[in-house]
């Protein structure tokens, strides 16, 4: 099958939103032209996030005053990922010393884990966390040496914003690793854990979906692991000059949302007179 004809024949898209939809907090021109287009189509979606600092909640507020309307159901975070994950792996009443903002730590807590101040936990839990400083790196380095299970929300080392690219979790990761000798166990993108929670949201089969990213360590490396359809967007982290090195290629380029968009109308358009021969 030729690109456009996965691409009109997609069943589900997996989208991004740092680098994707928005910048910080302005939005990728063509971004809600897209999500609303895909909506009225009844085309399955989850916005997947590998930031863990809000909850779904704050995230459809945020979107809303970008002009891309879409219900909580949609989103799916990092910090929703990890404490899904520890849920199933995780005895009851596990204590967790966590690194992380209100998002990661609303859905920890919603989920029945225990929230310590102190070294002695189960899990150490690391997210992007505005306020980390050496006293919680100490912590985190004492409970990990001690015998905690080291688990990363995402490994994103640098973020877009209108500024420019911000250190991210991995940044926060790759300090905690450095005094432990532990390779923390990662639950957002590119783990695979992340994207089979997806595909469970959308329903549909990964060969079937569309994944929309602009980093390639991370949407386009997880998606090609597990099988997707993948397009890489210009609009965020990645540029053009960095494809032809790269270790692993997406399915499709694009300049931002906006080109995509007009590349899937004009791939339906095409499958539309195909099927009327």
């Amino acid at each position: 099958m030729t690109l456009s004809g996965q691409l009109a024949r997609a069943r589900g898209f997996i989208i991004d939103l740092d680098g994707v939809l928005y910048r910080g907090n302005m939005p990728v021109a063509g971004a809600a032209e897209f999500i609303e287009a895909l909506l009225n189509s009844r085309t399955p979606i989850v916005l997947l996030t590998n930031n863990s600092v809000r909850t779904a909640a704050l995230y459809v507020e945020k979107l809303a005053g970008m002009g891309i309307h879409i219900g909580a159901d949609r989103i799916l975070t990092s910090g929703q990922a990890t404490a899904l994950y520890l849920r199933r792996v995780a005895p009851p009443g596990a204590t967790v010393f966590l690194i992380g903002e209100d998002g990661v730590r609303a859905e920890l807590v919603n989920r029945g884990f225990v929230l310590r101040n102190g070294p002695d936990v189960d899990y150490v839990v690391v997210g992007f966390d505005r306020a980390v400083n050496y006293e919680k790196l100490k912590l985190a380095t004492l409970a990990i040496r001690a015998g905690a299970k080291f688990i990363g929300t995402n490994p994103d080392k640098t973020f877009p914003t209108e500024e420019g690219l911000m250190p991210g979790n991995g940044a926060i990761l790759a300090a905690i690793e450095a005094a432990t000798d532990v390779t923390p166990l990662v639950v957002g993108k590119p783990s695979s854990a992340i994207f089979e929670l997806a595909l469970e949201e959308l329903g549909t089969h990964a060969h079937e979906t569309v994944v929309i990213g602009d980093r390639l360590d991370t949407d386009i490396v997880g998606g090609c692991q597990v099988g997707l359809i993948t397009i890489l967007v210009l609009s965020g982290v990645t540029h053009a000059d960095e494809l032809a090195t790269a270790s692993v290629a997406p399915h499709m380029v694009y300049d931002d949302i906006a080109a995509v968009h007009a590349a899937w109308r004009r791939a339906q358009q095409d499958a539309a007179a195909e099927s009327l021969g």
